[in-house]
């Protein structure tokens, strides 16, 4: 079932068109991965799902119904500008968020409390959010966007500032919300957080949507250009065969950048020729690669 539909729209400020004919779909259940370099279009979009700002074309529909002031309740918003206030109490700060958006004080002392003790920090309740770490800042940015329950959640940049293990953390709580049933519009730099994250994706570039679609058929339009080796000797001859475009020594053998896939066999038979084989992979692009490919090496934001 779609949860969140974009249909062909625009957005304009004075002469410039900040998002261009943008479609896409989210489902219930599922994180769908909203990417982009600086100035693409991203921001203007998640503040326009969220009814901040309205498109000047095409429409935005929940669960099949046009935006009202009563959907509020049901959105949830991690922003990538960080926004509680340092010198206020945790609980005094999350509870009063969750009871604007409609849940009594009792349950969102108990959503609050379970979320705290979810992410081991429940001591922080009656802290001030300045007296935290960075980290655990995010982590209660996380559940003040989450602690009402929406139906349809925007996660900007949720992984930013914090450690590994911080991150596999709210990794999981995101994963767990998605298998609850919640739609989760999810962008970010961190490509390899997509490809764990999201089974489908638009990246956007000046406005326009350049690319969309499922990650794995994506994926498979995209030429395979690396070849893994793994060996116990030193091997000679790779530049001699047609097709590799440069070599490089790791410490389990080589990494090899081709140019086409048919001198991947041309490899492994002079490797085996040399020495005894212990890896040998062609592997597809990352979604960084490709990423950096359509957008033209800008970088991402």
């Amino acid at each position: 079932m779609t949860t969140l539909k974009l249909d062909q729209v625009t957005k304009q400020f004075v002469d410039k068109t900040a998002v261009d004919h943008i479609d896409l779909s989210v489902s219930k259940g599922e994180i769908y991965g909203l990417l982009g370099a600086n100035g693409a279009g991203k921001t203007t979009t998640m503040r326009m799902v969220l009814g901040l700002i309205y498109p000047d074309e095409g429409q935005i529909l929940y669960n099949g119904k046009a935006f009202t002031e009563e959907l509020t309740s049901k959105l949830g918003y991690l922003p990538e500008e960080r926004g509680l206030y340092p010198k206020v109490k945790v609980s005094d700060q999350l509870l009063y968020l969750a009871q604007l958006r409609g849940y009594s004080k009792k349950q969102a002392d108990k959503n609050l409390k379970d979320w705290l003790e979810r992410f081991d920090v429940s001591e922080y309740y009656n802290k001030k959010v300045e007296e935290l770490s960075k980290g655990n800042q995010q982590k209660i940015q996380f559940i003040a966007s989450v602690i009402h329950d929406p139906e349809i959640l925007i996660l900007d940049e949720a992984f930013s500032g914090l450690d590994p293990v911080n991150v596999e953390l709210l990794k999981g709580a995101v994963k767990d919300l998605r298998d609850g049933g919640t739609c989760i519009l999810f962008s970010t730099h961190r490509m390899e957080h997509v490809e764990e994250l999201c089974s489908n994706i638009s990246i956007l570039d000046r406005s326009k949507t350049v690319l969309k679609g499922n990650i794995k058929k994506i994926k498979s339009t995209f030429p395979r250009e690396r070849v893994i080796l793994g060996v116990e000797n030193e091997i000679s001859g790779f530049q001699s065969i047609t097709g590799v475009k440069s070599v490089h020594k790791k410490s389990y053998g080589y990494e090899i950048n081709i140019s086409e896939v048919e001198a991947a066999q041309d490899i492994l038979k002079l490797a085996m020729d040399q020495s005894t084989v212990s890896r040998f992979e062609v592997l597809e692009p990352t979604l960084n690669e490709i990423f950096i490919k359509v957008v033209g090496g800008e970088g991402s934001e």
